[in-house]
């Protein structure tokens, strides 16, 4: 009898922990990529391919400290399709809680998209000041999947990422 009361309590505890892991997966429904504008400022993108995305987040960490540089929240929550928007100043359609100050050297960034209930965010992109200079306006630059599966840096003409992106995550 004692048997079998541990056996269920240990089936329960079991049972309570694949829940609690897999209740705090947050499912990707966008891709978050970086661009220049025609001046060569930084340009959030995002594809939402499914739901909805309500904002994005550019930071840097060191070890496990991460640092908020800049958030946006969209005006209205971002449907299927492509949004881009300035880091280093006030966008129209977006609310900026804090814009990107000027990017420091020899430091990685990450880009990612969010919703405000955390159901969905998007896929994060890294990159530099260094990457910026060697994008042009028109292309992005995004973490993708590779046909082996393994992650890699693609950098891309926008109706390329718009086309293939949401495929690749």
């Amino acid at each position: 009898m004692r048997q079998a009361v541990r056996r269920a309590a240990q089936g329960a505890a079991v049972l309570a922990a694949v829940a609690a892991v897999s209740g705090c997966a947050v499912q990707s429904d966008a891709v978050a990529g970086i661009s220049v504008t025609e001046d060569g400022r930084p340009l959030g993108v995002l594809l939402v391919c499914g739901h909805r995305i309500d904002g994005a987040t550019l930071s840097t960490s060191e070890g496990s400290h991460e640092e908020t540089i800049g958030n946006w929240t969209a005006h209205a929550a971002l449907g299927p399709g492509l949004s881009t928007w300035t880091l280093d100043a006030p966008a129209e359609g977006w609310e900026t809680g804090r814009s990107a100050t000027p990017l420091d050297a020899g430091t990685t960034y990450h880009l990612r998209g969010w919703t405000k209930d955390n159901s969905r965010s998007s896929t994060a992109t890294a990159f530099t000041p260094e990457d910026l200079k060697q994008l042009t306006p028109g292309t992005v630059r995004y973490d993708g999947t590779a046909s082996d599966g393994s992650g890699t840096t693609r950098t891309v003409p926008v109706e390329e990422f718009r086309a293939t992106a949401c495929a690749k995550r």
